[in-house]
């Protein structure tokens, strides 16, 4: 009797303690369980983006701020500035910071100006997810910029003085002395846009020498009102009926006439337009390279791009656009160009608009 009771104690306190390390074992997998957890859920937060982003742009700033808002509603805890400029003071600035930089992104530059960037190593070059859905033609061949959107370069009026058949219909138009004093110009050193419509119409006269595209400017000059210190100077004066045609882009235009309420029209050249890809870039040694990369990732996502296509009158450069989404503008377009050697321009261009600066700006009255 006394075995059998030594024996059963035996048997309850084996219980005990295979049921104590049973016990010892599912707190220590519990443990590692949690750890797992929590170092996951640590993981998650230190991949997710954050910091900074700086960004230089020619863009119009309520765009822009509408873009950054949508953005950050993806990615809180990037703080986003931006600095509004011309495509050629972007580049300007973009050369005196080479050494170190403090822009990540470059938003809105002429293909000339983002192919002078590109060559002077101020780019930095990748392949991000939308690549093969862009023409060639209107990215650079190692990745350093992406057209985001086509800007025709058109003949702009205030439709209050002149209607689409009243004013001039085509680019030598522009130099019947009936314009004289009718033409205002937006200051063409400052604008990448103002640059690449002189600089086509140079061409444009034959490549072969910039000679007769140099008295053509000359005369556009002699009808040539003013050169307004800044887009917006432009539209105030145009608006005043100071002038009442200009060279602009055709987005600008679509923007002013149907989203605010001065008196702009437009008129597609018959000869065809200059039509310029309008891009964007990473800079080079960006301090915030990797955020940068999200952004035009954003700035490229088909829902963005219908939008600003809808909102912004963008005409996209992506290819596998639906237009079934696109507005009634754009389905209406014909985009008729002349050619234009953009190798030869991006080349040219700084020579040339020197050439004007000190040799025909404000010369063609005398």
């Amino acid at each position: 009797m006394r075995k059998t009771r030594i024996f059963g104690f035996l048997l309850v306190l084996m219980v005990i303690v295979l049921a104590a390390c049973s016990s010892d074992k599912a707190s220590t997998k519990d443990a590692k369980d949690s750890d797992k957890t929590s170092n996951s859920e640590k993981t998650d937060v230190a991949a997710k983006p954050s910091g900074k982003l700086v960004i230089y742009t020619g863009r119009d700033e309520a765009m822009v701020q509408k873009v950054i808002d949508q953005f950050n509603e993806k990615y809180p805890d990037i703080k986003v500035e931006f600095l509004t400029m011309g495509a050629q003071q972007i580049l300007e600035r973009l050369r005196g910071e080479k050494a170190n930089p403090q822009a990540d992104f470059w938003w809105g530059g002429t293909q000339s100006a983002l192919t002078v960037g590109a060559n002077e190593g101020l780019l930095h070059a990748w392949k991000p997810s939308f690549n093969d859905s862009i023409d060639a033609a209107y990215k650079d061949a190692d990745g350093r910029w992406f057209g985001e959107m086509l800007l025709p370069e058109v003949i702009m009026i205030n439709k209050d003085v002149l209607t689409k058949e009243t004013g001039p219909q085509d680019w030598d138009d522009l130099l019947d002395p009936k314009w004289k004093d009718k033409i205002l110009i937006r200051g063409v050193l400052a604008s990448g846009t103002m640059r690449t419509i002189y600089s086509s119409m140079i061409l444009r006269q034959g490549a072969d020498s910039p000679e007769k595209g140099y008295d053509w400017l000359l005369k556009l000059d002699a009808n040539t009102k003013e050169y307004t210190q800044d887009p917006n100077a432009l539209y105030l004066k145009m608006t005043r009926q100071e002038g009442s045609v200009s060279l602009w882009n055709l987005q600008d235009i679509l923007l002013k006439k149907y989203t605010t309420d001065y008196p702009f029209d437009y008129i597609y050249p018959k000869s065809g337009a200059p039509i310029l890809v309008d891009g964007v870039a990473v800079v080079n040694n960006a301090k915030n390279l990797e955020n940068a990369k999200l952004f035009v990732e954003f700035l490229f996502e088909k829902g963005m791009v219908t939008q600003l296509a809808n909102d912004y009158y963008q005409i996209p450069t992506r290819s596998d656009i639906d237009k079934a989404a696109m507005p009634e503008w754009y389905k209406e377009l014909d985009l008729k160009t002349f050619d234009i050697d953009w190798k030869l321009m991006s080349e040219k261009e700084a020579e040339w608009m020197e050439h004007w600066d000190n040799n025909i700006k404000g010369r063609g009255k005398k």
